[in-house]
């Protein structure tokens, strides 16, 4: 027998002929539905996958997918990056952050530009990488700004528990961590209130992100299906998994069902990863409120540092140098709406001209996880 190749693990997860079998069987299903499904993606993963390998071609007309608001780059507001600018340009500090975080422009300008002023900004691939960072640096302060969902959450609990074992002192956070189901509610009360103004379209369904469930467990999409009368599949993020989150979707409508389903069950469970969950909530609590951008203020949807661990907490060290005061968008930008679901891309007056990803003027084009990013590189796939 061959050695088994890395490739070998996700090919079949993208076969074209898999594909067009889904295809087809969502074709057949769908001819009994009684009028058009609305289905949103949570996860900006879910939108790159849809884009790349056209999906939405492979679908229906009636099946319509409304891309949601599930990237964290992307909702990080304004004062939120200008936090992250200002202690970057604090002498005594090194600021590290996750990925694309550099690109995103606040009011002052990016981490990048910071970076480009002198301010020592670094990228790290994992929240671990800080350790080192840190002890190499003894006269610095070393602040991590930390950005994600529940997926990226537990990695940020396992540093703080390394810094306090190992005892180092001059490592420091920024918390910016976000949940999911709180803005999935948030835009199921905005529908609401847009059908009663007359706006046609909405959410019918949601395709949970699996990464997320992987650490909190489908669990946290019950109230949906439950309250809401939302069906939720947990998908994975291949075009074979999506094609088959859709049309389980299909059938439960066809088959006047509501309930949480999961596709990806070679990884999610219902209750998901316990130890993970009980290390959040050790370091961590809920905010009362946590301002997304394009989406405003959504109660308890986001993490902050416990009180007895305010000795590491750079929101409270800094905070006579950290700005509060909310700051809106680019005048031009659509952002918040596309991440609403209630504009696409190609909406946008200004998409893939004054803002592409060279020149981004929006968050939504920043993130390789975000709509406008996807659409602007898998454009020739739009229809």
């Amino acid at each position: 027998m061959g050695e088994l190749q890395l490739r070998d693990l996700y090919e079949r997860f993208r076969d074209p002929e898999t594909l067009r079998a889904l295809s087809a069987l969502i074709h057949e299903e769908a001819a009994a539905l009684e009028g058009p499904v609305n289905i949103m993606e949570v996860c900006g993963g879910h939108t790159h996958t849809i884009m790349k390998y056209g999906l939405k071609q492979l679908l229906p007309e009636s099946i319509r997918f409304i891309h949601g608001p599930g990237c964290p780059v992307c909702i990080m507001p304004k004062e939120r990056i200008d936090h992250a600018y200002a202690l970057a340009m604090q002498p005594e500090v090194i600021l590290a952050t996750l990925g694309d975080m550099i690109k995103v422009p606040g009011s002052q300008g990016s981490l990048q530009d910071a970076r480009s002023r002198g301010a020592d900004v670094r990228f790290v691939y994992s929240p671990l990488d800080l350790l080192k960072i840190a002890r190499e640096n003894p006269d610095k302060k070393v602040i991590y700004f930390a950005i994600g969902f529940e997926t990226t959450t537990p990695m940020t609990a396992a540093l703080i528990q390394q810094v306090r074992r190992a005892g180092i002192d001059n490592l420091l956070f920024h918390i910016n961590h976000v949940t999911v189901p709180e803005p999935m509610e948030m835009l199921l009360g905005d529908r609401r209130e847009a059908q009663k103004s007359g706006e046609k379209s909405r959410i019918d369904a949601f395709i949970g992100p699996s990464h997320v469930s992987v650490i909190a467990g489908a669990k946290i999409y019950r109230p949906f299906p439950e309250r809401y009368g939302r069906p939720v599949v947990v998908s994975g993020f291949e075009p074979v998994d999506v094609m088959e989150g859709v049309l389980m979707l299909v059938r439960q409508f066809v088959q006047g069902r509501c309930e949480l389903e999961i596709q990806y069950k070679r990884s999610v469970t219902m209750e998901g990863n316990l130890v993970a969950q009980r290390m959040i909530e050790k370091y961590f609590e809920r905010r009362e409120s946590f301002r997304w951008r394009g989406l405003g203020e959504i109660p308890h949807s986001a993490l902050r540092l416990r009180e007895e661990y305010a000795e590491i907490d750079a929101e409270k060290i800094y905070a006579e140098i950290l700005p509060d005061e909310p700051i809106d968008d680019h005048k031009l930008c659509i952002c918040g709406e596309i991440l609403r679901g209630t504009a696409q891309p190609q909406d946008c007056k200004v998409f893939g001209t004054a803002c592409k990803p060279s020149t981004p003027l929006g968050s939504c084009m920043v993130s390789s996880e975000g709509a406008c990013a996807a659409y602007y590189k898998y454009g020739e796939l739009i229809q």
